[in-house]
Formats: structure tokens, sequence, C-alpha cells
């Protein structure tokens, strides 16, 4: 069994119904949950939008390898409403999972990054992900989630709610 986190975040619609919904998909299709953080509140990173996230990390353990993982989802993303563009510009969407910790991999290809290469730039990430994880040690950097946070320049709020 592989240990993955997955970040999750929603600014569209309902987004405690869109979190929930994609929580009970990842149940369904990817395997089961071992850690889930609280639910945060956050300024949208990157980019501007009216409305704020709700974020959190979850804990799963998976028999999918990278790729199968990524396109189950990226499946549950549509099945939730989410559109793609060919931009990739940052903007506001109705569900967002993203795979920040995959066992200790470091893997890297057109589509795929893991561990992702924006956790320590991303308060809204490490704050739940040191929450349900804070000792784990980053693959690349080889500092702690907490470590990480500690160190962390983003200024965008986040608040637990």
């Amino acid at each position: 069994m592989n240990k993955i986190y997955i970040g999750i975040g929603s600014n569209l619609g309902d987004k405690r119904e869109n979190i929930s919904r994609a929580v009970l998909g990842v149940e369904a299709l990817v395997g089961e949950l071992f850690c889930v953080s609280s639910l945060y509140e956050t300024e949208p990173w990157g980019f501007d939008a009216e409305e704020y996230f709700l974020n959190m990390v979850i804990g799963v353990e998976t028999v999918l390898e990278p790729r199968q993982l990524l396109s189950v989802l990226m499946g549950i993303e549509e099945s939730l409403g989410r559109e793609r563009d060919r931009s990739n510009q940052y903007r506001s969407r109705p569900i967002d999972l993203d795979i920040l910790l995959y066992n200790n991999l470091v893997f890297s290809d057109n589509k795929l990054t893991i561990p992702h290469p924006r956790i320590a730039e991303r308060r809204f990430v490490l704050l739940p992900l040191a929450e349900v994880c804070g000792n784990l040690f980053h693959p690349v950097s080889g500092k702690s989630i907490e470590e990480l946070l500690e160190g962390c320049s983003d200024n965008c709020g986040v608040k637990k709610l």
C-alpha cells in the first residue's frame, strides 16, 4: 500500500458540499482514508478572486500508481464540475485535488510532479498538512512539514474553521 496526501480546495458553489463529495469520491475510487485535517478558509493564492477557498488535506492508502492516481483524481474533479482550460493559469474552481506527497517518491514527467512542487510556498497547504503529519519529512528538501511551515513566506490569510 502507498501512503499519499491529497490537498483539496474549493471556492465556487457550495464549497463544503464540493469538498465532502470529493472526499467520498476519493474513498470510493482511491483507497481508505487514514487521516483528515480540519477545514481552513483561505485567500486565493496566485490570482485575484472574490470568493475565498476552503482547503483541507487527507491521507489515503492506495494501490494506485502515480499516473493512475492523477487520472482518477482528475475524473473526480470533472464529475464535480471542474473545467480545465489550456492556459494553466490559476482561476476559481468548484474543486481542486492535488497530490502533495506519495510515500517518499520523487517523480516528474510532463503532467505530474511529486512531491507537489509548490508545497513549501503555500501556507494553505502547509497548515493542514502539518496538522496531520507535521513530523513527516519532505523527500526533496529533507525538512519536516513543520519546518517548511516555519520557513514559509506566504502572507495569504489562512483561518482554521
